[in-house]
């Protein structure tokens, strides 16, 4: 597979936990897994040893001219949603969007995308707890307020701290594919996909111990039976409860309904099939739970904006080239 580059923006004042997610995702050496590594550069536009948030500083950063080679770029976070971000930054970053570079805003990130305009008319969110300021100060934006990350094809953002994270993998998964999204996900031990339209964060967590136990092997359950039909009604009589309680509790556990969980789920199951196996269209409709390849053509239409056999072809034309 060809090599990726990113850059990924420092600043003074970074924390070390949002510099390090998209080395993490992306740049670890997990070639013995068969895992490809990115190359990834960090640049700064001031000059000098950058401090962070945890005491100790950064050295040996590139400037700003490592932008230009760059295929993505990440911007992790930003120290303040009040301050400007400087202007050679902006217009770098906006060169860099005019030749067709992903560009992506975690976290407070966002923040310095929209200052560039790179986010006018475009969906984007940020940490929930900024996005009503977010869409106050800009306008042009259609901030979206309960999301984990929303995916423009060439400009990414991504909500708060560990959104990053679900965030970086979803790019692994369109640069790679869903089975090495997935390694590299077991390889850090967190979910391997969560949806960008899952809530950032549930208002009433479960607090009793037995209730998370019971869905959390409920959930695994469902992952190993995604062929197999579903209903409200039966999944509540598996973990004891009626309807009504099973759907308040489904969607504080996992932050979507079950509905819209089960069809992530599935479609996740389909990209991995179409790109690991040679098996016809109906069969991983049947293997994934959709029932038929023109259920499955459909909702591939309806979320990725494409077909399985061209999602299939154009993996393989991607990694072969």
């Amino acid at each position: 597979m060809p090599t990726t580059m990113i850059a990924v923006i420092a600043f003074d004042k970074i924390s070390p936990f949002h510099l390090s997610i998209p080395w993490v995702v992306f740049g670890e050496d997990r070639q013995d897994a068969g895992i490809p590594q990115c190359k990834l550069q960090y640049c700064t536009i001031e000059p000098g040893a950058l401090a962070t948030s945890a005491g100790f500083a950064l050295t040996g950063l590139s400037d700003i001219q490592g932008l230009e080679q760059a295929e993505i770029i990440i911007v992790p976070s930003w120290r303040n949603p009040h301050e400007p971000p400087p202007e050679p930054l902006l217009k770098a970053l906006r060169q860099a969007g005019q030749r067709g570079a992903i560009i992506v805003g975690l976290c407070l990130g966002s923040y310095v995308l929209a200052a560039a305009g790179l986010l006018d008319g475009r969906k984007a969110t940020t940490h929930w707890m900024w996005t009503e300021d977010l869409a106050s100060r800009y306008p042009l934006v259609q901030v979206k307020r309960d999301v984990l990350y929303v995916d423009e094809r060439q400009i990414i953002t991504s909500a708060g701290v560990a959104a990053g994270i679900d965030c970086c993998l979803h790019l692994l998964r369109r640069l790679y594919g869903a089975e090495i999204a997935n390694r590299v996900a077991r390889r850090m031990v967190v979910p391997p996909h969560r949806q960008g339209g899952q809530a950032q964060y549930i208002e009433q967590p479960l607090n009793k111990t037995g209730t998370v136990d019971r869905f959390a092997i409920l959930l695994e359950w469902l992952q190993t039976n995604l062929d197999q039909p579903h209903t409200l009604d039966a999944l509540a009589e598996r973990v004891f409860m009626s309807r009504r309680t099973f759907t308040r509790h489904f969607r504080q556990a996992t932050g979507a309904t079950v509905g819209t969980w089960l069809l992530h789920q599935r479609l996740a199951l389909a990209r991995r099939l179409l790109e690991t196996t040679s098996a016809s269209i109906d069969l991983i409709a049947s293997q994934a739970g959709f029932g038929s390849g023109l259920n499955l053509r459909q909702q591939f239409r309806k979320e990725l904006k494409t077909t399985p056999s061209r999602y299939r072809k154009e993996f393989r034309e991607n990694t072969a080239s």
